[in-house]
């Protein structure tokens, strides 16, 4: 990743679990926590694609894992959310930008749930049976909710801000193609002006030593 990219991406993280640790998770809510952590690592994904999706997934999953006042395994949310920044990022249209708002919805949706049933596999795996105490059921449908009512006020802003601090290779390489193609039409104007100088100066040369031979033999004859 770019350094501009690291530097946004870890800012925006680190700000975003600050205020789910301090002030989300203290709301109290029924069911599960709104996620904005999730929010961000799939605003960033839908901008730099499925690679960067999910270097931005693990590194805030891992955040998440060792913040207090986390009681879970480190390494289970790095690797739930490096998955969900992956598939996030499959879905980034060519030139960045989403047409609609249904989309990266959907995509909210499907992560909420995904990321759900995710972590509670593999707390599963590892002995972690406290989704069956909290009811799974209530966890999906209370994270889906809460996401998608807080995603309006998050994504759209955090996709803008990312694409806006992201640097367009595409762009700069056009410009320096213009303007090495500007630059060599005029080196090779230039080479054809001074060849053709010099062409014609060697065919008057030419011509004078020939007029001047004529001369002097008619001067012989003579």
């Amino acid at each position: 990743m770019r350094l501009n990219r690291m530097l946004l991406s870890t800012t925006l993280v680190v700000v975003a679990l600050v205020i789910q640790v301090s002030v989300l998770a203290r709301l109290h809510l029924p069911g599960a926590v709104p996620d904005l952590v999730l929010l961000t690592v799939l605003a960033l994904a839908m901008v730099y694609g499925h690679v960067g999706g999910a270097l931005i997934g693990f590194g805030a999953g891992l955040l998440a894992d060792l913040a207090p006042p986390s009681d879970h395994a480190a390494g289970r949310y790095a690797l739930v959310l490096c998955v969900i920044g992956y598939l996030a990022g499959l879905v980034k249209p060519e030139n960045g930008q989403l047409k609609s708002a249904t989309g990266p919805m959907a995509v909210v949706v499907a992560a909420a749930v995904g990321s759900t049933l995710l972590y509670a596999g593999v707390g599963a795996l590892v002995g972690d049976t406290a989704a069956r105490h909290v009811g799974l059921g209530g966890l999906l449908f209370s994270a889906a909710l809460y996401d998608l009512l807080l995603a309006p006020f998050v994504v759209p802003g955090l996709m803008a801000l990312a694409r806006r601090a992201e640097n367009n290779p595409l762009g700069e390489s056009g410009t320096s193609a213009k303007a090495a193609d500007v630059s060599s039409g005029w080196l090779a104007s230039g080479t054809g002006l001074r060849i053709g100088s010099q062409r014609g100066m060697r065919v008057k040369a030419a011509r004078a030593r020939v007029a001047r031979a004529g001369r002097i033999k008619g001067v012989k004859r003579l």
